[in-house]
Protein backbone atom coordinates (compact mmCIF):
# COMPACT_ATOMS: atom_id res chain seq x y z
CA UNK A 1 0.00 0.00 0.00
CA UNK A 2 1.08 3.30 -1.02
CA UNK A 3 0.32 6.46 1.25
CA UNK A 4 0.57 10.16 -1.07
CA UNK A 5 1.27 12.88 0.90
CA UNK A 6 0.84 16.33 -0.63
CA UNK A 7 2.43 20.05 0.38
CA UNK A 8 3.67 23.01 -0.77
CA UNK A 9 -0.29 24.77 -1.28
CA UNK A 10 -0.52 28.46 -0.98
CA UNK A 11 -2.19 31.74 -2.60
CA UNK A 12 0.19 33.57 -5.48
CA UNK A 13 -0.67 36.26 -7.43
CA UNK A 14 -1.56 35.52 -11.92
CA UNK A 15 2.04 34.89 -13.50
CA UNK A 16 3.21 33.46 -9.76
CA UNK A 17 5.05 30.02 -9.13
CA UNK A 18 4.42 27.41 -7.02
CA UNK A 19 6.33 24.03 -6.31
CA UNK A 20 3.88 20.89 -4.98
CA UNK A 21 5.41 17.57 -2.66
CA UNK A 22 3.83 14.06 -2.86
CA UNK A 23 5.76 12.11 -0.64
CA UNK A 24 5.10 8.42 -1.48
CA UNK A 25 5.10 6.65 2.02
CA UNK A 26 4.60 3.13 3.29
CA UNK A 27 7.04 2.00 0.50
CA UNK A 28 10.79 2.26 1.07
CA UNK A 29 11.23 2.76 -3.00
CA UNK A 30 8.20 3.27 -4.64
CA UNK A 31 8.00 1.95 -8.32
CA UNK A 32 5.31 3.09 -11.02
CA UNK A 33 3.49 6.02 -12.05
CA UNK A 34 2.63 8.66 -9.42
CA UNK A 35 0.31 11.68 -10.80
CA UNK A 36 -1.09 15.22 -10.24
CA UNK A 37 -4.99 16.07 -10.51
CA UNK A 38 -6.91 18.97 -9.54
CA UNK A 39 -10.22 19.74 -9.06
CA UNK A 40 -11.86 23.42 -8.85
CA UNK A 41 -15.50 23.61 -6.83
CA UNK A 42 -18.24 22.22 -9.55
CA UNK A 43 -16.21 20.61 -12.02
CA UNK A 44 -14.68 17.42 -12.59
CA UNK A 45 -10.88 16.06 -11.49
CA UNK A 46 -9.03 16.98 -14.31
CA UNK A 47 -5.38 15.09 -14.67
CA UNK A 48 -2.86 17.21 -14.47
CA UNK A 49 0.89 15.67 -15.22
CA UNK A 50 2.13 12.01 -14.38
CA UNK A 51 5.44 10.31 -14.15
CA UNK A 52 6.70 6.81 -14.43
CA UNK A 53 9.13 6.47 -11.69
CA UNK A 54 11.45 4.05 -13.26
CA UNK A 55 12.12 6.06 -16.26
CA UNK A 56 11.21 9.77 -15.88
CA UNK A 57 8.85 10.03 -18.91
CA UNK A 58 6.06 12.50 -18.10
CA UNK A 59 2.93 13.37 -19.12
CA UNK A 60 0.87 16.26 -19.40
CA UNK A 61 -2.48 17.72 -19.77
CA UNK A 62 -3.13 20.16 -22.53
CA UNK A 63 -3.92 22.71 -20.20
CA UNK A 64 -0.84 22.73 -18.36
CA UNK A 65 1.76 21.86 -20.98
CA UNK A 66 4.74 24.71 -21.22
CA UNK A 67 3.99 25.75 -17.80
CA UNK A 68 3.91 23.05 -15.30
CA UNK A 69 6.68 20.18 -15.12
CA UNK A 70 6.45 17.36 -13.20
CA UNK A 71 9.49 15.53 -11.46
CA UNK A 72 11.06 12.87 -8.66
CA UNK A 73 13.65 12.70 -6.43
CA UNK A 74 13.85 8.55 -6.04
CA UNK A 75 15.95 9.12 -3.17
CA UNK A 76 13.19 10.79 -1.44
CA UNK A 77 10.33 9.05 -2.70
CA UNK A 78 9.20 12.44 -3.83
CA UNK A 79 7.33 14.13 -6.70
CA UNK A 80 7.47 17.48 -7.56
CA UNK A 81 5.19 19.71 -9.29
CA UNK A 82 6.85 22.87 -11.04
CA UNK A 83 3.88 25.49 -11.40
CA UNK A 84 4.82 28.95 -13.10
CA UNK A 85 2.93 31.12 -15.23
CA UNK A 86 -0.65 30.48 -12.56
CA UNK A 87 -3.29 31.87 -14.32
CA UNK A 88 -6.71 32.02 -11.89
CA UNK A 89 -8.05 29.14 -13.96
CA UNK A 90 -5.71 27.01 -12.25
CA UNK A 91 -7.11 27.42 -8.46
CA UNK A 92 -8.09 23.91 -7.45
CA UNK A 93 -7.77 21.53 -4.92
CA UNK A 94 -4.47 19.26 -5.95
CA UNK A 95 -4.24 15.79 -5.55
CA UNK A 96 -1.03 13.44 -5.72
CA UNK A 97 -2.04 10.04 -6.74
CA UNK A 98 -0.48 6.54 -7.17
CA UNK A 99 -0.22 3.44 -9.07
CA UNK A 100 2.71 0.52 -8.60
CA UNK A 101 1.53 -0.24 -12.20
CA UNK A 102 3.22 1.73 -15.39
CA UNK A 103 0.21 3.81 -17.27
CA UNK A 104 0.91 4.73 -20.97
CA UNK A 105 -0.84 8.35 -21.90
CA UNK A 106 -1.33 9.80 -25.04
CA UNK A 107 -2.59 12.97 -23.12
CA UNK A 108 -3.71 13.91 -19.40
CA UNK A 109 -3.47 11.17 -16.64
CA UNK A 110 -6.71 9.49 -15.77
CA UNK A 111 -8.16 9.48 -12.14
CA UNK A 112 -9.94 5.78 -12.68
CA UNK A 113 -6.11 3.94 -13.23
CA UNK A 114 -4.62 5.41 -9.59
CA UNK A 115 -5.65 3.59 -6.42
CA UNK A 116 -4.15 5.38 -4.00
CA UNK A 117 -4.78 9.59 -3.31
CA UNK A 118 -3.54 12.14 -1.07
CA UNK A 119 -5.96 14.06 0.97
CA UNK A 120 -5.22 17.13 -1.03
CA UNK A 121 -3.45 20.66 -0.69
CA UNK A 122 -5.22 23.75 -2.11
CA UNK A 123 -3.95 25.89 -4.57
CA UNK A 124 -5.58 30.00 -4.97
CA UNK A 125 -4.26 32.25 -7.91
CA UNK A 126 -5.89 35.55 -7.63
CA UNK A 127 -5.96 38.21 -10.44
Amino acid sequence: QVQPVESGGGSVQAGGSLTLSCAASGHTSFTGTMGWFRQAPGKEREGVAAIWTETGATFYGDSVRGRFTISQDNAQNTVYLQMNSLKPEDTAMYYCAATLRRVYYFGPPQAVDFPYWGQGTQVTVSS
